[in-house]
């Protein structure tokens, strides 16, 4: 099986109970537990997010986590997220951020990352030629501490980047080697983005693909929707397997990671939630 047919269990999808963005963030499997199921569920890789990996690295050090990936098989690795490292260095937000972004760059050059994961989830506003130019930055420094490419993920809270054609201009406007867009099938769900949509987007800037289903119809809550009643790719409303064609045809050729936020999968045992996600995401890659 190549690269391109990878399926990544990613951090949200697998790491059982938390409190996202409200709470504990890091899981309570063991870093251990998580790449063995990983393995025996068929997964080529996982990810992590910046709090689980403080956690993470209380009793391990990053050549251990190393070894622990290699292990068990699991060449593909997400780290995210990266928020606020655009706003004013002198503002607090970022001082906050600039502790995260230490922490992941030594973690990406440590761990061999397939990328960090970036962009906007508080929703600060930032004019968008600021943006642009604070993002070149960004892929500017991260290319002088490692190799994993920074990807932005556009989504419907970003109050800057919530339409393709504006993600877009973002990266195009960086114009950074190594910068990309992350692009989650929910989000395309949720901001009414058809295949042939996708299908437009340039193959240079495809950094990174993420999957999952979701209702059309919006929650009264967006937020409680979009950390707690994500579907499974295929149990959803959304064309997932389409927009895998899309992505295809305009040029994508990596793996493709599975984040998938419901709050009935992080209930369900760790050996069902793995396998679950393989299951219905091997089904929507063909």
């Amino acid at each position: 099986m190549s690269a391109n047919d990878d399926l990544v269990g990613l951090y949200w999808t697998t790491c059982g109970p938390v409190e996202i963005h409200a709470g504990r963030e890091w899981s309570l499997f063991d870093l251990r537990e998580r790449c063995e199921q990983a393995e025996r569920a068929g997964f080529r890789g996982i990810g992590l997010w910046h709090a689980d990996l403080e956690h993470v690295l209380e009793t391990r050090t990053l050549a251990e986590v190393k070894e622990l990936l290699d292990a068990h098989g699991l060449r593909h690795l997400e780290l995210e997220f990266l928020w606020d490292w655009f706003v004013d260095p002198a503002d607090e937000r970022r001082r906050a951020s600039d502790a995260v972004r230490a922490l992941l760059w030594e973690a990406a050059a440590e761990l061999g990352a397939h990328h960090i994961k970036v962009g906007n989830i508080p929703g600060t506003p930032c004019a968008l030629n600021v943006l642009t130019e604070r993002y070149a930055e960004l892929c500017a420094d991260a290319a002088e501490h490692h190799d994993a490419p920074i990807v932005y993920e556009f989504m419907p809270p970003d109050v800057n980047v919530h339409d393709l054609e504006t993600a877009l201009a973002l990266v195009e406007g960086a114009d950074a080697p190594n910068g990309g867009l992350a692009v989650d099938t929910w989000h395309l769900g949720k901001l009414r983005l058809t295949p042939d949509d996708v299908r437009r987007i340039p193959a240079r800037h495809i950094g990174w693909v993420e999957l999952s289903d979701g209702r059309g119809e919006d929650m009264e809550d967006l937020v409680d929707e979009t950390i707690n009643h994500r579907e499974l790719p295929g149990e959803g409303d959304f064309p997932v397997r389409e927009y895998v064609a899309a992505l295809r045809d305009a040029g994508y050729d990596g793996p493709w990671g599975v984040e998938v936020l419901s709050a009935q999968l992080r209930s369900l045992p760790i050996e069902q939630m793995f396998d679950r996600a393989y299951r219905t995401s091997r089904a929507a890659i063909g």
